[in-house]
């Protein structure tokens, strides 16, 4: 089940701290892997880790002023591809910080970087994630979400990083696998 309760708390959290200054500065959270987190090795899931992370975008999108916008527009955000590293294991009761932050954007998608941090200053686990705002046409394109912002913003270059990653979903075939009887 999607945690409801964190996410009101971590956007109620995040309406009381200031805005950020830059659309990809990183906003910094704060989180526990709780008993209903883990996986039957006591370790944080990947799939719950992934719906954490939403908690992070999230309140990084409300200090952004992103939410407002989406919501003024009668917009949603979706998520359109991810790829994620797993390095070392989080436990149960363990706190971690999360970081997140917006780091580029094309003429569709908006690209951003997230990653979980535990006390010791390992990095756990990091994520890049494709997004795209969508109206009931579609993909809204950040120009125009940028608009409805009221910000005039130029994209920070794509790491190449970033930029190789995207090549490589380009080559991924789609639909995926299919049953060789259909």
């Amino acid at each position: 089940m999607f945690p409801f309760v964190r996410m009101v708390k971590d956007m109620v959290l995040a309406k009381r701290q200031p805005p950020l200054k830059e659309l990809t500065d990183i906003h910094v959270s704060h989180h526990i892997c709780w008993p209903h987190d883990l996986d039957m090795w006591l370790e944080l899931n990947n799939g719950r880790a992934l719906t954490l992370y939403d908690l992070g975008r999230m309140a990084m999108a409300q200090r952004a002023g992103l939410v407002t916008a989406l919501r003024g527009e009668g917009w949603g955000l979706t998520m359109a591809g991810s790829c994620v590293r797993f390095r070392r294991r989080v436990r149960g009761f363990e706190r971690f910080k999360m970081r997140s932050r917006l780091v580029c954007w094309d003429d569709k998608f908006m690209y951003l970087e997230q990653s979980m941090w535990k006390r010791n200053g390992e990095c756990a686990s990091n994520v890049l994630y494709r997004a795209a705002a969508t109206d009931k046409s579609g993909i809204v394109a950040p120009e125009r979400l940028l608009t409805a912002m009221d910000l005039t913003l130029v994209s920070p270059a794509v790491p190449d990083w970033i930029s190789n990653w995207i090549s490589a979903e380009d080559t991924r075939p789609w639909p995926p696998m299919q049953d060789s009887a259909a």
